[in-house]
């Protein structure tokens, strides 16, 4: 079409939108083409390759961890309240318990403030004089030693609190006192939740105590009109998991909501979070099996209290598997790891486990998705390494805290110091818009990915279609939704007799460092039961090649730890990859993900020793090794 034409097309296309609203519509409508042969006239149905996109197209940054005043133990130390939480997140500046001025980077676009079930709300309720609280014996007696004025008695008070946390009976069986605390909680969610903007989900942690941590964050779809259906369910209702699915299933059936579980921390779990094994035990059953598998669609891969990504006695080929690994003993330190505990603590291997149970009971409980987050008792979601405010209050920024005690254990060997805590990380979220519904379903078709704290984007498809020259271009989702899976889900029914192909896409975070390489995990389940894995460098920066090892040399390393400092002289701003499995075999069960791995930068103890000009023992590492660990995709023979 000439120009003189389009421009026709144009003014008689105004005219008829114009003429419409008119009275003499009709009489101009005789002389005027009709809307249909003008439409017709262009030579697309649309140019925008924007338009009629009906898939993810935002990656949206959260946490699901975070703990204020209203949980029991964080409240003893920390007088962040739940508002001022929600206000750091969104972006504001707060003041934190020890009077620092604090505020994040970037802002966060959704937060589940997930305090503790056990006592619900009980600190601010006890400090204030909540007439609930006072009408029990025990609430009086801890109320009358906090504001005692002694400063000996207040802190013997706070952890006798915190240690009764660890009995199976309530100390304050006060059902209407936790009731209360929910529900203005989830008055205030809703209150801060602007979709399109900023999206607070609620939630609590389930919190079964004792050493061995199995503990998980319950999270609605929701706002409060169906939460307050309930309240949160705590350890004293059930230390059991499997009690805590049937709750969430009957919560499900009677309030017509939707709700998630999400587990943390296998690697204080002595062996018991990813294990083959009832709670009581016995085999695990497709029931069981199933029942997990429905409510527990994503893990938490890595947070403040260490990464469970992958452990280097399991995977002693994998160079990067010694991530901020906590590995002497339980959470608490009152009983000692096993390397027999290893296999059913970490992500890597509940991947691997998963295969075997779906060949033997017909299910996979852990075909699950990885998050990070950050178990922040503080109230602020801040784990950017020249910004970390610590596991909890106690930890705050001041010059030695990194040779502060974190977790005291009962043999010193497993006492947790401060230089230990891992300063991560954050969920990232595709979905197509910023609600609450958006971001859940999100979770439930497993569609996330963890990072360490920095915010790397990453994209993973997987399909049997893909091309080289898919790699090339710059809106790979586009070719990604169109001709296979997104990371979370299974690989089409395999058509002809090729391998699966995948197109990743990676893109580094503007505030930290550039990307070193772009690695496929694959595991399988062999026909004898054993199971395998496999690191393979599918995309990398500069000139380097495979050495005779097939190991790709390193980056290098340009941090100036004096100075708490790097330059962005190596690396790459992205990295876009195809890849196909070169050693597929049809008949094995299979899943891939795909790890991102940044530049060494500086860690958040080389900005604390810069800050407060403090010299650390040379045991305290002083460069990290920021990553992200997408959602896998499976393949299923047949």
């Amino acid at each position: 079409m000439d120009i003189r034409n389009r421009l026709k097309t144009s003014v008689l296309g105004s005219v008829l939108a114009l003429a419409a609203t008119g009275p003499g519509f009709a009489q101009v409508q005789d002389v005027l083409p009709s809307r249909d042969d003008v439409t017709l006239n262009f030579e697309t149905d649309h140019f925008s390759p924007y338009a009629g996109r009906n898939f993810p197209t935002q990656v949206l940054w959260g946490d699901t961890h975070l703990h204020t005043e209203v949980s029991v133990d964080a409240g003893t130390m920390t007088r962040m309240s739940q508002e001022n939480a929600f206000r750091f997140a969104r972006g504001e500046e707060v003041t934190t318990t020890h009077g620092l001025q604090a505020k994040l980077s970037r802002p966060l676009d959704w937060l589940v403030i997930a305090d503790h079930s056990e006592m619900y709300g009980l600190m601010p309720q006890l400090l204030g004089g909540d007439p609930e609280i006072l009408s029990t014996k025990q609430g009086k007696a801890w109320y009358d030693e906090l504001t005692s004025g002694d400063a000996d008695r207040i802190f013997a008070t706070a952890m006798e609190i915190v240690a009764s946390l660890s009995g199976t009976e309530v100390p304050i069986d006060n059902p209407k006192a936790v009731k209360n605390a929910w529900q203005a909680y989830t008055a205030l969610a809703d209150r801060y939740n602007e979709p399109g903007r900023f999206t607070a989900l609620i939630g609590y942690e389930w919190t079964s105590q004792g050493g061995d941590n199995i503990h998980r964050n319950v999270i609605f779809r929701d706002g409060a009109d169906i939460a307050n259906m309930t309240v949160p369910f705590s350890q004293f209702d059930s230390q059991n998991p499997e009690d805590l699915w049937a709750y969430m299933a009957d919560f499900e059936d009677r309030s017509g909501g939707d709700v998630l579980a999400i587990p943390h921390n296998g690697n204080l779990s002595n062996g018991r979070l990813f294990s083959v094994s009832n709670f009581d035990g016995s085999p695990l059953t497709a029931e069981m099996a199933a029942l997990r598998k429905r409510f527990e669609p994503v893990i938490e891969t890595t947070q403040i209290k260490g990464d469970s990504e992958a452990h280097p006695f399991l995977s002693p080929d994998d160079e990067f598997a010694d991530f901020d690994t906590w590995d002497k003993s339980n959470l608490n330190g009152t009983q000692a790891k096993t390397q027999d505990m290893l296999q059913y603590e970490y992500s890597r291997e509940a991947y691997k486990t998963g295969l075997l149970l779906e060949e033997q009971l017909g299910v996979n409980p852990y075909k699950v998705g990885q998050i990070g987050s950050t178990d922040a008792h503080t109230g602020m979601a801040a784990v950017e390494e020249d910004n970390f405010f610590g596991k909890h209050s106690g930890v705050e920024p001041e010059p030695h805290r990194w040779e502060h005690i974190v977790i005291e254990a009962p043999d010193p060997e497993f006492t947790i110091y401060g230089w230990q805590q891992a300063s991560g990380g954050y969920a990232g979220v595709w979905a197509t818009e910023n609600t609450r519904a958006a971001i859940f379903d999100a979770f439930e078709r497993r569609e996330v990915y963890a990072t360490t704290g920095s915010r790397i984007m990453l994209r993973f498809f997987g399909g049997w279609n893909f091309a080289e020259d898919d790699a090339s271009s710059r809106l790979p989702a586009d070719i990604g939704y169109a001709k296979g899976v997104p990371m979370g889900a299974d690989l089409p029914a395999r058509t002809g007799d090729g391998a699966p192909n995948f197109l990743i896409a990676a893109l580094k975070d503007p505030y930290s460092g550039n990307l070193d390489r772009v690695q496929v995990i694959k595991g399988w389940l062999n026909s004898d039961g054993t199971r395998g894995e496999k690191v393979y460098d599918v995309a990398w920066s500069g000139d380097r090649t495979p050495g005779a090892d097939g190991k790709l040399p390193s980056v290098g390393n340009t941090v100036d730890v004096a100075n708490a400092t790097w330059t962005n002289t190596i690396g790459a701003p992205e990295l876009l990859a195809y890849w196909q499995d070169p050693d597929f075999d049809p008949d094995q069960r299979a899943f891939y993900y795909v790890r991102v791995l940044e530049i060494p930068t500086p860690r958040w103890t080389a900005y604390e020793a810069k800050r407060f000009q403090v010299e650390m023992t040379d045991n305290v590492p002083m460069t990290t090794t920021e990553r992200a660990y997408s959602a896998p995709i499976w393949y299923t023979p047949g």
